[in-house]
């Protein structure tokens, strides 16, 4: 049984440098295509995620207009965290948190700004 063992070892051959390049050259063109794809699907959840918070905040500035009868056209972040209609302080996809002086919501045309970042109404809203 040993003897059976120690012919199917040597009889094994591995694998030529020619392979192996060609190995290493097909992953390589993998990575170079995913490694850009990957980032660009960040770049795209990063922006969608700074859409989806200014418009929130434009939904809350809404509510505050309404609900406090405000006469201000523009409603920073921290008059609304320190009216309750926004929880705490608003992260940013980014890193960190927004700044609530300079992340603003302007009443009159629906724009939010976020650290200086300005966010249009979309249409549909």
């Amino acid at each position: 049984m040993l003897e059976r063992w120690k012919k199917a070892l040597k009889s094994q051959k591995g694998f030529t440098l020619v392979e192996l390049l060609a190995v290493i050259v097909i992953l390589g063109i993998i990575a170079a295509i995913a490694v850009p794809a990957i980032g660009n699907v960040i770049d795209n959840s990063k922006s969608d995620a700074h859409e989806a918070n200014a418009s929130s905040l434009r939904e809350a500035a809404r509510l505050y207009e309404v609900t406090e009868d405000v006469d201000d056209e523009t409603i920073t972040l921290a008059d609304l965290i320190d009216e309750g209609y926004i929880d705490g302080d608003v992260e940013n996809p980014d890193g960190g948190v927004y700044s609530q002086t300079d992340s603003t919501v302007n009443l009159s045309n629906g724009t939010v700004t976020l650290d200086g970042e300005t966010y249009e109404q979309a249409s549909s809203e």
